[in-house]
């Protein structure tokens, strides 16, 4: 009965195993520690020991963070770390702010975008004094001039024009 018992076991792993493996490969799977690089590994060892608890996007975040960390020159790696230290000093209530304008710009058109970035640049080419300035004017607006300024610039978007039967002249 022993041996019976043992070989369903060893078939049963011998089919179950690679099901198994094949399931933490797959995406949304979360990431072995095994599959990182040494590099990767060696950046994130502070997570080796809780790894396996991290949800699988959790893990998944982590190792494409790495990756793209590991690809920046370190003046890059200085800016990373800039904003790293500032989202960490920001409440939950800013972050939250942050967030919802990071959403909305990812829902502008790519038209929307470039302009958008395009008075950003304006805006940094702009000498201390002037931006200053520019920052005092928009904090003396009332709530309704600001939301008249902000229509004034962003474009309209228009209904797409309703089709007709008529033929072209």
């Amino acid at each position: 009965m022993n041996r019976k018992l043992i070989w369903i076991l060893a078939v049963w792993f011998a089919f179950a195993a690679p099901s198994v493996a094949a399931a933490e490969q797959e995406p949304g799977g979360g990431v072995a520690w095994e599959s990182l690089t040494d590099a990767q590994q060696e950046l994130l060892a502070g997570q080796k020991g809780q790894w396996n608890s991290l949800p699988p996007g959790r893990q998944e975040a982590m190792a494409v963070g790495s990756e793209r960390w590991l690809s920046m020159n370190p003046e890059q790696q200085a800016k990373a770390r800039e904003r790293w230290s500032k989202w960490k000093k920001m409440t939950p209530e800013q972050r939250a702010h942050l967030r919802e304008r990071w959403q909305r710009f990812h829902e502008l058109t790519p038209a929307e975008k470039e302009a958008l970035r395009e008075r950003y640049r304006r805006f940094q080419s702009l000498s201390d004094r002037q931006r200053e300035a520019l920052r005092e004017r928009w904090r003396q607006m009332t709530p309704e001039q600001r939301q008249r300024a902000i229509d004034r610039r962003t474009p309209q978007r228009r209904p797409a024009p309703v089709p007709t039967n008529r033929p072209p002249r």
